[in-house]
């Protein structure tokens, strides 16, 4: 691991500058490894975990004055191996999506364990680790690959067991950092071997140290095609050159996937611990100005996001005006396009997790969703209606002015 350099990233570019760079894409040559045609850095948001989000990303664009997103971003649940698999209809919709235009990206984070966010204790973590090692659970991911096969996007970009550097997670690294290794290993190429696939493989920590140094986790070369990294506004580090420099920090990750050579990318990233903070905001998209990573999705939620979050305004100008496209007229709405309600994640869709003390050494940014209280995460409601067709008679079926009968109900995740 080589050890952080102090530099601030983009000291001689001004905001202004970044985003007209950031929105021509003229800037934005991809790198000879990357042979995809991509003539700019692959921009997308964490909207929403089901079809809703696939809605939302037209609604973003709009938004940004018609910029085109072009990477769709979702977390496969975790609450069971039925989950992992890619349950029927999951996906459908990110696939519809991801099919209508060649130049877009389909982002899937894929848990390793069931039972993903159910605070499993570190031997029984370990224990898993192992059965994975040796192949218990191939048969999940091979049934998983060939889902997305069937459905038409072999290229989908996995982030697989995302953030294993961290305390939460059953997927995570440090019970048993070398049968994870040899986990990783297997599923990639269960995954590999289902004819048809182009899949690319996303190794993702989170920023910091957390309970283990990322780079003891790394599986090998051979297995890994881009190394992202999660980075939210929060400790370790209070000023940004800090979570540049710090050991296992934006410069480390840039610096290790150079040493591998690796594309970089960060799947999450955005708002959390200190408010609308729109100077972080701006050195962010600097550094991810000047390190061109393969793609970048904010997570776009309450505390977290610029467009779905109106507790951030200062913060969502500068997105705005940073990623606003400036060439081309900016469509104007019949109406005002309304601020859309916040979106309602996944159980095993993760945000940052609580700032450490100072007297904490491993801070757990993987924890799920924070509500305005982190302590009380809020499920997602989800609801089904079923109507089915009664006769009513001629005279009541008037009165009533319908001929079924519909019944909704609510639940929340897990069962």
């Amino acid at each position: 691991m080589p050890r952080p350099r102090r530099r601030v990233a983009s000291a001689g570019i001004g905001a202004v500058t970044a985003g007209l760079l950031l929105a021509s894409g003229a800037a934005f040559a991809a790198p000879e490894q990357e042979d995809s045609g991509d003539t700019g850095i692959a921009m997308g948001a964490y909207l929403d975990y089901g079809p809703e989000g696939v809605a939302r990303i037209p609604q973003l664009s709009r938004w940004l004055g018609g910029r085109e997103i072009r990477v769709g971003h979702t977390y496969l649940p975790g609450d069971r191996w039925s989950n992992i698999e890619g349950a029927p209809d999951f996906l459908e919709d990110w696939a519809a999506w991801r099919r209508g235009d060649p130049d877009r990206m389909f982002v899937l984070n894929v848990p390793m364990q069931e039972r993903n966010e159910s605070r499993v204790p570190d031997h029984q973590v370990a224990q898993l680790i192992r059965a994975g090692a040796q192949g218990y659970y191939d048969q999940h991911f091979k049934t998983l690959a060939q889902r997305l096969v069937d459905l038409g996007v072999p290229d989908t970009v996995i982030v697989l067991g995302w953030e294993m550097n961290g305390v939460t997670y059953t997927h995570r690294c440090a019970p048993d950092p070398e049968n994870w290794k040899r986990y990783w290993r297997r599923i990639v190429t269960a995954m590999r071997s289902v004819p048809g696939q182009e899949f690319r493989f996303d190794f993702a920590p989170s920023r910091g140290t957390d309970a283990i140094g990322w780079d003891r986790c790394y599986p090998g070369d051979d297995v890994v095609d881009v190394i992202g990294m999660d980075s939210y506004d929060q400790a370790p580090g209070r000023t940004f050159d800090e979570m540049i420099s710090q050991p296992y920090g934006l410069q480390d990750h840039v610096d290790f996937a150079k040493a591998h050579g690796k594309r970089i990318s960060y799947p999450e990233w955005g708002l959390f611990r200190y408010g609308d903070n729109p100077e972080y905001m701006r050195r962010m998209l600097q550094w991810i100005d000047e390190h061109k990573p393969l793609y970048h999705t904010i997570t776009d939620y309450c505390p977290h996001g610029v467009w779905q979050c109106a507790a951030n305004p200062q913060s969502a100008k500068v997105f705005r005006d940073a990623l606003t496209t400036l060439p081309r007229p900016v469509p104007t709405p019949a109406e005002p396009t309304p601020t859309p309600a916040e979106p309602k994640p996944s159980p095993d869709v993760p945000g940052p997790g609580p700032e450490p003390s100072p007297d904490t050494p491993k801070p757990s940014p993987d924890v799920p969703e924070p509500s305005p209280d982190p302590t009380t995460p809020r499920p997602p409601v989800n609801s089904t209606e079923w109507c089915l067709p009664l006769n009513f008679g001629d005279w009541l079926g008037q009165l009533l002015g319908k001929k079924s009968l519909c019944v909704k109900f609510d639940w929340t995740w897990p069962f």
